[in-house]
């Protein structure tokens, strides 16, 4: 499987961005899709994630009510909506693929988004 993000850049408090992962390879072979970051000294977490059967969506507390996952099946693409950003939001966004038999974590290269206030 090989994941690719776009859709990261700079944005002012208060703005949005969208995020965009295109999955290749064993596409069938997904059960989780997810997104998870990383600011600068802290570790990587996971924001948000999204079952491929179910659609069932988790989020961090942390953007509860303003980032919102979703995934175009056809496309074999996930987005990252992100509203209402907050310069703690500033951090590498990477997005990962849950796969089975394994189970095995497939990542992207990462995308950066900086919020400035």
């Amino acid at each position: 499987v090989q994941l690719v993000e776009s859709g990261g850049g700079l944005v002012q408090v208060g703005g949005s961005l969208r995020l965009s992962c295109a999955a290749s390879g064993s596409t069938f072979s997904i059960k989780v899709m997810g997104w998870y970051r990383q600011a600068p000294g802290k570790q990587r977490e996971l924001v948000a994630a999204l079952t491929s059967g179910g659609g069932i969506a988790t989020y961090a507390d942390s953007v509860k009510g303003r980032f919102t996952i979703s995934r175009d099946n056809a496309k074999n693409t996930q987005y990252l909506q992100m509203n209402s950003l907050k310069p703690e939001d500033t951090a590498v966004y990477y997005c990962s693929a849950l796969v089975v038999p394994g189970p095995y974590t497939y990542w992207g290269q990462g995308t950066q988004v900086t919020v400035s206030s």
